[in-house]
């Protein structure tokens, strides 16, 4: 049966009209993307952090936190689970990923899918493993054992996730231009799509701690520009579907906001060896 048969027939031309123009789809959510990324921020400068003088006490910055905490992690969670319960075959969702896939495949020029080619290896495995290896390298040089910890757990733990939920649901890839790219494995989620979130925003994360707060708005800026893209990258280069991508998004959202705040309580409320001076 024909995309365009049947009752959603609107919508998987809509999907495909999408798919042709999705340089400009990119170029919308990645700006939409920022802004929620940005908004947030200036929410954990204003809510988040504790002041030196006035603000909320600490006791009622925890609340707060865990509060905000908890109903990211299950929005993510609920997303990812709607995103899983459509993706069979014969779903609408997985027809509407296809119209779009096509439409890709029928109006991007190869010059961008070969751009995209060369950004997509951002989120390589072996590249991830060794942001993991050097950061948590330098944090146990600088004594910051904690820290390092929590940094490898989010990485590998996070590729650990995404290999068990990919062997769960096993969903087979979309058809692509094997010359540009090769993935192997299954689709659903995106190993690319939650790899780069968590590590680009563990690592923006650790900076943030570090550096002076002159860098910081760069750093969440340049973390979001490049996990965005190179999840994006998997879509144009149809290794992956746009639900795949989503819903890596969704399980890394989950998991890098859960490490994260495990960090801050380990860090605040878990007591500390006095220091004597010799």
């Amino acid at each position: 049966m024909k995309q365009t048969e049947g009752p959603y027939a609107g919508l998987f031309e809509i999907a495909h009209i999408a798919g042709e123009h999705a340089l400009m789809v990119f170029a919308v959510s990645l700006v939409l993307a920022m802004l929620v990324v940005l908004s947030v921020w200036q929410l954990v400068q204003r809510y988040g952090l504790p002041r030196e003088e006035g603000g909320p006490s600490g006791r009622v910055l925890l609340v707060v936190n865990l509060a905000v905490s908890f109903v990211v992690i299950v929005g993510a969670a609920a997303l990812f689970a709607a995103i899983a319960d459509e993706i069979g075959a014969g779903e609408t969702l997985g027809r509407l990923d296809q119209a779009f896939a096509d439409g890709i495949a029928s109006a991007v020029p190869i010059g961008v899918i070969r751009a995209f080619a060369l950004v997509t290896h951002l989120g390589d495995a072996w590249v991830l493993a060794v942001w993991c290896v050097l950061g948590a390298a330098i944090l146990t040089v600088r004594r910051r054992y904690a820290l390092a910890i929590g940094f490898t757990l989010a990485i590998v733990g996070n590729g650990l996730l995404n290999s068990i939920f990919k062997h769960l649901f096993e969903r087979v890839r979309p058809v692509h231009d094997q010359s540009i790219a090769t993935a192997t494995g299954w689709s659903f989620p995106s190993g690319h799509s939650s790899g780069s979130l968590v590590t680009y925003g563990i690592i923006a994360y650790v900076l943030v701690r570090v550096l002076p707060d002159r860098w910081r708005l760069a750093v969440i800026v340049a973390a979001t520009l490049i996990a965005f893209t190179t999840a994006s990258s998997r879509v144009f280069l149809r290794v992956h579907f746009a639900s795949d991508v989503l819903a890596g998004f969704a399980l890394g959202t989950v998991w890098l906001v859960a490490c994260i705040l495990s960090i801050e309580l380990t860090r605040r409320y878990w007591p500390r060896p006095s220091r004597r001076h010799a």
